[in-house]
């Protein structure tokens, strides 16, 4: 008796009853077995050593495919399991996903691992690739499953597997001596595992709650080829010296401390980078039409209560009492912006009607998921409510469109990925008008010639959105702007303008951002330019180094000449050899550097020096000055 597949040329090929994806792949050629690593059927991913299904479409998935180093990466957790089982028999295995770039593994272990462990399991793992240890996929019942691992003496898989229901099926992986509680799929083999590094540890709670045990994850990553993990820890290298953490600290922009968690101190010169994108932004809001406004940051519980974000946010709310009456700080601006509107009448002739707001929010976040600039209880964002009639929605999402493009350009960041997050199960408003809503952003996309990718089920509770990622200098990813369709707020609120005709209308409200947290961009633009800042973004743009004394007072007439033309300038007096002197204005990253000598000051000339393009030789000083200039206005990249 024959099975008959449909392969991907829609060809037919016919196998013998019971025959596998590995059998397949071996009749259509060794070479393929040799680089199979799963299959695809009938589109779903599922081990080679599954049996065929009558009629089913298969294709062999190898390296080629994109969804193929999540099940090495999958399979290397497994493997970094086995291992650690294989030396710690003591420890507890809890669960190991594939994450981006990578795995982990959580462990109940104590003491925790130590990075002499880590060498030690990973030569293990290595000692189980070489062995090709099969990998083989279990189906059994709950009952039995508990049974199992209760016969391990896993007692957070016994867990896991209470949690499954009943009735359901539960699959496994036996991998030599070890077990798995698994969906899968995973590799045939542990020989197809050779590109693998277990890069550090961490605490993390057992299912990410804190009143649960705390366990020991080790992260790791994989890949096909040891020239593809070997350029990976290449760019964490270079990811680690770009650290803004690291960064900031050296460069003197900004600190943290226990007396504040997770709210940055800016130093004067993190101040100068960060009212430079405030001064940036507000600049193209007079060309774009926006007002800018300032609003309390406390305000009654009740406002809240109204907007809807009481029911949906309340978690990462800060509350206070005054007078016996309950405030919350604001996490958002957007019921503010709605006071404003509501407080006057407004005809159809006024609207669209742009609020732009820098003030300061503060929201909860986990200590356990803070993380220097980037996730931060207290911030700013270049925040902006549009209050619109439904007919004009169209062209302002066009023109923001185009805002965000250009403002992105000017700080590099020309790749963009583009997401359009669709209704979550918890919101507000009609299916009615959450269709009309995800319809017009998807138009809008289509008509700005933007790919993006549906995220469903991920938008905000009162609308759908989009989503901005850019790519840095590293090519990772980093989510920061956004545009938000909100019919819900303006009905909370009852906000409403006066037709044409002398009726009410309600305006359709878009939330917007493109910076987004000014604290977090500014972190991911430190790591994205290595904190050598473009000229007009530096904190310093020219740094003023005399040779000699005699030099000095040429060095100070150059400065107050600086300062006059608003050039952000240190003069180095410093009894130190020049070249100590350009070394330290090099580590501040500082973009210009002018050495003055005897010859300079009697020419009214500056060597210039460029702290990427090295020695730019003699300049007359109005030249330079005016090239400077021209670099600063035009933002420059």
């Amino acid at each position: 008796m024959a099975v008959s597949v449909r392969l991907p040329d829609d060809s037919i090929r016919e196998m013998p009853d019971g025959a596998t994806g590995a059998d397949l792949a071996l009749a259509i050629s060794p070479r393929l077995l040799d680089a199979a690593l799963a299959m695809r059927v009938d589109g779903r991913l599922m081990d080679l050593r599954t049996p065929l299904a009558e009629g089913s479409r298969v294709a062999v998935v190898t390296s080629k495919d994109p969804e193929s180093i999540d099940v090495i990466r999958h399979s290397a957790a497994h493997l970094l399991a086995q291992a650690v089982k294989r030396l710690f028999p003591k420890a507890k295995v809890g669960i190991g996903p594939v994450i981006e770039d990578g795995f982990y593994y959580d462990f109940m272990v104590d003491p925790f691992f130590t990075p002499e462990d880590l060498v030690a399991i990973e030569a293990e793992m290595r000692r189980l690739s070489q062995e090709a240890v099969p990998v083989l996929r279990e189906e059994l019942g709950r009952d039995q499953a508990v049974a199992l691992f209760q016969g391990l003496g896993e007692g957070l898989k016994v867990e896991l597997v209470s949690d499954i229901p009943a009735d359901e099926r539960i699959s496994g992986y036996r991998q030599g001596d070890f077990y798995d509680l698994c969906r899968g799929p995973h590799v045939p083999d542990t020989g197809k595992l050779k590109a693998f590094k277990l890069l550090n540890t961490a605490a993390a709670y057992w299912k990410g709650d804190e009143k649960n045990a705390q366990l020991c994850r080790i992260y790791g990553t994989a890949f096909h080829t040891a020239k593809e993990l070997e350029e990976h820890l290449r760019l964490l290298e270079e990811a680690r010296t770009r650290d803004h953490r690291k960064l900031g600290k050296e460069l003197g922009l900004f600190s943290f401390h226990p007396e504040a968690p997770a709210s940055p101190f800016f130093h004067p010169k993190g101040t100068i980078v960060y009212n430079e994108l405030v001064n940036y932004m507000r600049s193209l809001y007079a060309r774009q039409g926006y007002s800018e406004v300032i609003t309390p940051q406390a305000l009654d519980v009740a406002l809240w209560k109204t907007s809807g974000h009481y029911d949906h946010y309340v978690d990462n709310m800060y509350f206070t009492t005054v007078d016996e009456r309950e405030y919350a700080l604001k996490p958002m601006n957007c019921p503010s912006h709605c006071l404003i509107f509501g407080n006057g009448r407004h005809s159809y002739r006024d609207l669209p009607i742009r609020y732009a707001d820098f003030g300061r929010l503060h929201r909860y976040e986990r200590s356990g998921v803070t993380h220097g600039l980037t996730r931060v209880r207290t911030f700013c964002q270049d925040d902006a409510h549009i209050y619109c009639m439904p007919e004009q929605m169209k062209e302002e999402m066009a023109s923001f469109l185009d805002f965000i493009r250009n403002v992105y350009h000017t700080f590099g960041f020309d790749e963009l990925r583009v997401n359009l997050s669709t209704r979550p199960e918890s919101r507000l408003g009609s299916d009615e008008i959450w269709d009309h809503a995800e319809g017009a952003l998807a138009s809008a996309l289509d008509e700005a010639g933007m790919p993006y990718n549906i995220n469903a089920g991920d938008g905000a509770f009162y609308g759908p959105k989009i989503d901005f990622q850019v790519l840095d200098a590293l090519k990772r990813p980093w989510q920061l702007g956004t545009l938000q369709v909100d019919y819900s707020m303006p009905s909370r609120f009852g906000l409403i303008y006066v037709k044409a005709d002398g009726s009410e209308g309600q305006p359709v409200m878009l939330h917007r951002a493109i910076l987004g947290s000014l604290e977090r961009f500014m972190g991911i633009l430190i790591e994205h330019c290595a904190g050598a800042f473009p000229t007009w973004l530096a904190p310093v743009q020219v740094a003023i180094l005399p040779i000699t004394d005699r030099a000095h007072d040429y060095a100070r007439a150059i400065r107050d000449r600086a300062l006059d033309l608003g050039v952000r300038v240190e003069l180095d007096l410093r009894n130190e050899k020049v070249n100590a002197k350009i070394r330290d204005a090099q580590l501040s990253k500082v973009p210009y550097m002018l050495v003055l000598g005897d010859r300079e000051a009697a020419a009214g000339t500056v060597s210039v020096r460029h702290r990427h393009r090295g020695d730019l030789g003699a300049q007359p000083l109005d030249g330079f000055f005016d090239a400077l200039a021209q670099e600063i206005r035009t933002r420059a990249r």
